[in-house]
């Protein structure tokens, strides 16, 4: 039997992973921090690992006495979307992986494969003039602190001898359990549609499922050492989206709401200042404004699509007809 292990399995894609791992006849195991929530990972077939990803020590006497190790393969999707503290991205998204990757050597427990979720964002802006979709071999050039550790990241698993990488960089996730789309659509289920900066924005997606299905095709099936843009192979503007959300929740009266970049930047200065103070991470942040100015999300998926097979399954449509649903069951 295969085996896998999911690191960083306790957030809104791993659960996703551990169902998928587990429908496929993996034996799997979860790594969760103490304080991880295990809401989503209820399967009793799943072997759990804890990890103190501030502690070198643990990390490494956990991987080496697992019962469950080696593994097959090893997805490593623990990371830090938003922080209150800024330099909580690099000790999270890029200390934390070396920890881990230092660890597995030390302890022979390299597997055949390493899938490393990184995202789009670690490329930075791309062409808001001719909107050239962003590519693989474009350089990085990141302008938030998320992106900018995702790279560190990126570049640090480059230079680890040994390791069979493979590094996924999937655009905006989206579906069940997650929040910040679900934030957009409730929004839209209030009659309102709040949309930042006046020129014209091209929007990526990914459903859940899809990116899910994605890491296990690339596991059996791509080379190492390869960089994938993970995507639905089309792009949307705010008003597509916005039709396609009024249309599942069947509502036909919206206030389109467009907001000017120079209000929005210091409402996202002033709710960083507030996390900072309060210790909990907002949604709206400096780091956000910059990702909400980007016009250019579009992306080419050529590389997937030839490597291993994998093109998205799930138009926007139907990812948004099941994330309503979950949503509407939930309420």
């Amino acid at each position: 039997m295969k085996s896998v292990l999911i690191v960083g399995a306790g957030g809104f894609i791993g659960g996703f992973i551990a169902r998928k791992a587990l429908e496929a006849g993996f034996e799997t195991t979860v790594g969760v921090r103490a304080s991880t929530s295990r809401r989503y990972l209820s399967d009793p077939r799943l072997h759990f690992l804890e990890f103190d990803y501030d502690d070198p020590a643990q990390v490494a006497r956990t991987l080496a006495e697992a019962p469950s190790g080696p593994w097959t393969y090893i997805i490593y999707n623990l990371g830090a979307t938003k922080c209150a503290n800024f330099p909580d991205f690099n000790r999270i998204n890029f200390q934390y992986l070396r920890t881990f990757g230092t660890a597995l050597k030390e302890v022979d427990r390299v597997p055949e494969k390493f899938l490393y979720v990184s995202s789009l964002s670690a490329i930075g802006p791309g062409d808001e003039t001719g909107y050239e979709p962003i590519s693989e071999q474009m350089t990085p050039r990141p302008n938030t602190r998320y992106g900018l550790s995702k790279v560190k990241a990126e570049q640090w698993l480059e230079t680890l001898s040994g390791l069979p990488w493979i590094i996924f960089r999937p655009t905006g996730v989206y579906g069940p359990h997650e929040q910040d789309y679900l934030m957009m659509i409730k929004s839209i289920d209030r009659h309102f549609d709040f949309g930042v900066g006046m020129r014209k924005q091209l929007l990526t997606f990914i459903y859940v499922e899809d990116l899910v299905q994605a890491m296990f095709m690339a596991l059996e099936r791509a080379p190492i050492h390869r960089r994938y843009n993970i995507s639905e192979p089309r792009s949307y503007t705010q008003k597509e989206f916005r039709r396609i959300v009024c249309r599942e929740l069947g509502r036909s009266a919206v206030v389109p709401l467009r907001m000017p970049l120079w209000v929005v930047k210091p409402v996202c200065w002033v709710a960083q200042k507030v996390a900072l103070f309060s210790g909990k991470a907002s949604t709206l942040n400096l780091d956000k404004y910059n990702i909400l100015r980007q016009r250019n999300w579009q992306c080419t998926t050529d590389a997937a699509t030839r490597d291993f097979g994998f093109t998205a399954p799930t138009s926007l449509a139907e990812g948004i007809r099941r994330t309503v649903a979950a949503y509407r069951r939930r309420d």
